[in-house]
């Protein structure tokens, strides 16, 4: 043994001399150590060994999880367990400053730094060349395998919201993806994700958010899967399902997953006071339970991972809520595995909530209150728990309690096998079959909002196509991309020009305005443009940056992380770019692309078509001018209401009876005033409504039929109906079943979806669908603070949720 190697393991023996505690924990004296202490089946100076020379169960691939994790905890040290707790970072040991340079090399003094304080997460969301991310994520978990008494992997984490975004492949936003109701496409495209990340070394990717986009005004809208809780819970689902399959190359047997999945954000984050990021969320246990946590609980029993909120709600700080994070998460749901915090919010508790005064005390209120890590950003102030346990202000046992999390989630994933990069990792980044899905999903995300006279699709026989406004020379995509990934889409010219380059339809581009610009001088020419053409697409919207100039004063932004509107209609001069074209006379088609719903109902009352694309992935730009031209029949349907100003939110639909009176006024276009009491000149009634969209063939529906037309309040039933395509060209539809509780104990939404199935029909054909319900979904949160399934009658309806094709009665008894 080296003279360095030899000061190490005394340092180490004398660190658990003095800090020694047993799988149970505690915080008690010197002699309740001593004693757990003498009970050890393995020697202090090799706790990697047993005395009697057999294997160490948590090296043992074929032992149970469990067995491995209550192996592994005694042997480790106080400060080995805190460091578990802690995020690490790339940055500590690799030049991360500058993505385009592809140096190789390392400093070994900040390796031995960074990990060994901070041990259980490498955040490795840098951009830079893949084989530089490679060789540093491998130096640094070659240094914890084989440079740290016990071997403990770490686990390498980065984003992962829309796509692996280290020039992975980028997908439309999460809202984007929601607005396909297709959960098998979803649950394909985190496949891929995952793929592209795990064959270059990452565990953990920060994704999916279940946030419910109840409140416009917030940045983050993009991010959500929208405003219901039973679509978000479905798609979370098939994303942590996708992200999480399988189990890395060469794990053990036990392993169940390759990539951890992580929901956030844990929760009632996405309703904050005002629309403002972080500000409190105001509400009560039954809204909690009815709308807020159902996501999560329908996603993320099985997710690897789960990261809590920067927010309070009513008055406790996610971060240290005990009855969220363990009453609900740990002891009703019986969740096991790795609860991170959000970057730098244990410090919240300090500087904005005011709950703490000292890193001392925001530790002790995260930890013990969650059961959970520490994730960078902050002051560390996890750093200060092996003196607060040794000052008897920490009790152990909660720091035992959270590590065991961490290494259940290690095992799981089969870290202690294999922690490393694959040696093939380019075979799985960027290919062909990815391309292929992404292309199918830019497609069906696409929500055909109005098609008045059938104005779309156009005929590729058209003499020209005006293309106008600011975001047809521009790749859209959302936030949570990295510097330049814009560089891999296609914009809407792009995708125009490919598409009809075969043809002779001339193609009119005129900027006309800015995204963020007042000035309205570049209008005549988009007006001039409009004339000489004999349809018009004018594209216009919000925009968000990527990571990088999100951050970066002096940007600009309408959508993102921090970036909050009190405004929902389009910014500067593009609604006078979208009148001046519009009035014309050509057929004018309006394409919306944003990250959340645009308020702007002249568009509505005014344009021939309108065409919704959220923020979509690199194909974006082709599959818009595919749907424009029919190569695509448009088959999105909206997970967001989209209301008529911002004065007109909240605009969600399935708000609590009794929420929503209706004797609306209105303002004409020629300036009268007609006068109405909900709203005095407007209405709370969208435009266009959560799971309206559009599509160029027609559908009836028929012949609708319950399992049982009587059921016990502990029983499933089944939803028949008969869709049929009555037009001429195939087509893909959403059938959505709805439920609403006729009379009840308390209020209850005057609709929910409990169910939804999207089939391809081909023209001319039906199809008989079958959408089954649990009885759960049919419960309230009851007077008595629990779920019931009361006795009575239930409404069924099929249709949208401002529609209704086809209805029944269920009767709970």
């Amino acid at each position: 043994m080296s003279t360095a190697r030899f000061f190490r393991a005394l340092f180490l023996g004398i660190i658990l001399a003095s800090t020694w505690n047993g799988v149970e924990g505690g915080s008690g004296g010197q002699n309740a150590r001593l004693d757990v202490r003498g009970d050890l089946h393995f020697p202090l100076h090799a706790r990697a060994t047993n005395n009697d020379g057999s294997l160490p169960v948590y090296k043992d691939p074929k032992a149970s999880i469990e067995d491995r994790v209550n192996d592994l905890l005694p042997r480790m040290t106080l400060q080995e367990k805190v460091a578990q707790l802690i995020q690490g970072d790339l940055d500590g040991w690799m030049d991360t400053s500058n993505p385009l340079d592809d140096t190789k090399t390392f400093n070994q003094s900040g390796l031995e730094e960074m990990l060994t304080t901070k041990t259980g997460e490498i955040w490795a969301g840098y951009l830079m060349p893949w084989d530089k991310l490679v060789y540093g994520i491998t130096i640094g978990q070659q240094f914890l395998m084989e440079n740290t008494t016990l071997g403990i992997p770490a686990i390498v984490q980065s984003e992962g919201l829309h796509g692996f975004t280290d020039n992975g492949t980028i997908w439309p936003s999460p809202i984007g993806l929601s607005a396909s109701f297709n959960t098998e496409l979803l649950q394909q495209a985190a496949t891929t994700i995952g793929t592209e990340a795990e064959g270059l070394g990452y565990t953990q990717l920060f994704a999916p958010v279940l946030d419910l986009s109840r409140e416009l005004r917030w940045g983050r809208v993009e991010e959500n899967f929208g405003e219901d809780p039973f679509l978000t819970g479905e798609m979370g689902h098939a994303y942590v399902t996708g992200v999480q399959s399988g189990r890395r190359r060469n794990a053990s047997s036990t392993a169940v997953a390759r990539v951890a999945s992580t929901c956030k954000h844990f929760a009632a984050f996405g309703s904050p006071q005002g629309g403002l990021n972080i500000a409190q969320v105001t509400g009560g246990e039954r809204e909690l339970r009815t709308m807020y946590l159902k996501p999560f609980n329908r996603a993320c029993v099985e997710s690897l991972s789960i990261m809590t909120a920067y927010a309070s709600y009513d008055g406790i700080p996610a971060v240290a809520n005990h009855h969220l994070l363990t009453d609900i998460l740990r002891n009703e749901w019986d969740y096991q595995y790795f609860v991170t915090t959000d970057a730098g919010s244990v410090d919240l508790l300090i500087t904005t909530h005011g709950t703490c005064d000292t890193r001392e005390c925001a530790a002790k209120m995260a930890l013990e209150n969650g059961i959970q890590g520490e994730m960078g950003g902050g002051s560390y102030t996890y750093l200060t728990l092996p003196d607060q346990v040794e000052a008897g202000t920490v009790n152990v046992s909660y720091i035992d309690e959270t590590v065991k999390t961490v290494l259940r989630t290690k095992f799981s994933l089969g870290l202690f096998e294999n922690p490393y990069p694959y040696d093939d990792y380019l075979s799985t980044l960027r290919t062909p079959a990815t391309r292929e899905l992404l292309h199918q999903m830019e497609q069906e995300a696409i929500v055909l909002l109005q098609n008045n006279g059938n104005t779309l699709p156009l005929s590729k026989d058209i003499g020209s196509v005006a293309l106008v406004g600011p975001q047809v020379d521009r790749v859209s995509f959302g936030d949570y991309v990295f510097f330049n990934a814009s560089l891999n889409g296609i914009s809407p010219l792009e995708g125009f020009q490919q598409l009809l380059a075969n043809t002779s339809v001339k193609i009119n581009f005129a900027e006309g305005c800015k995204l963020w610009s007042n000035d309205e001088s570049e209008i005549p020419a988009a007006v001039a443009a409009a004339e000489a053409s004999d349809a018009v697409i004018v594209m216009v919207g919000t925009w968000s940056l990527d990571q990088t100039l999100l951050w970066t004063p002096g940007t600009n932004a309408t959508t993102g992380e921090h970036v909050d509107l009190s405004d929902l209609g389009l910014v500067g001069a593009q609604l006078k770019l979208v009148q001046e074209v519009t009035q014309v006379g050509k057929p004018t088609i309006v394409v919306l692309v944003s990250g959340k719903p645009v308020a702007e109902p002249w568009i509505q009352e005014h344009a021939d078509a309108v065409i919704q694309q959220f923020y979509p992935g690199e194909l974006g730009g082709l599959a818009l001018a595919e749907v424009v031209f029919g190569d695509a029949n448009p088959s999105g349907k909206l997970p967001v209401s989209f209301p008529r100003s911002v004065g007109t939110t909240p605009c969600f639909y399935n708000y609590l009876k009794g929420a929503r009176p209706i004797d609306p006024g209105e303002i004409t276009d020629n300036g009268t005033l007609v006068f109405g009491h909900q709203y005095v000149l407007d209405t709370p009634v969208p435009m266009w409504s959560f799971g309206h969209g559009l599509s160029y063939t027609t559908f009836n529906y028929t012949d609708l039929e319950l399992s049982k037309p009587t059921i016990s309040t502990n029983e499933d039933f089944d939803v028949t109906v008969t869709v049929h395509n009555t037009g001429a060209m195939d087509g893909k539809e959403v059938v959505q079943v709805y439920t609403t509780d006729v009379v009840s104990s308390v209020v209850t939404p005057n609709q929910n979806l409990v169910g939804f199935q999207k089939v391809l029909i081909p023209a001319g054909g039906s199809e008989t669908v079958t959408i089954h319900v649990n009885s759960s979904q049919l419960a309230l949160w009851s007077l008595q603070s629990q779920w019931v399934v009361e006795p009575g009658t239930f409404t069924i309806k099929v249709g949208t949720s401002d529609q209704s094709f086809l209805s029944t009665n269920l009767t709970v008894q």
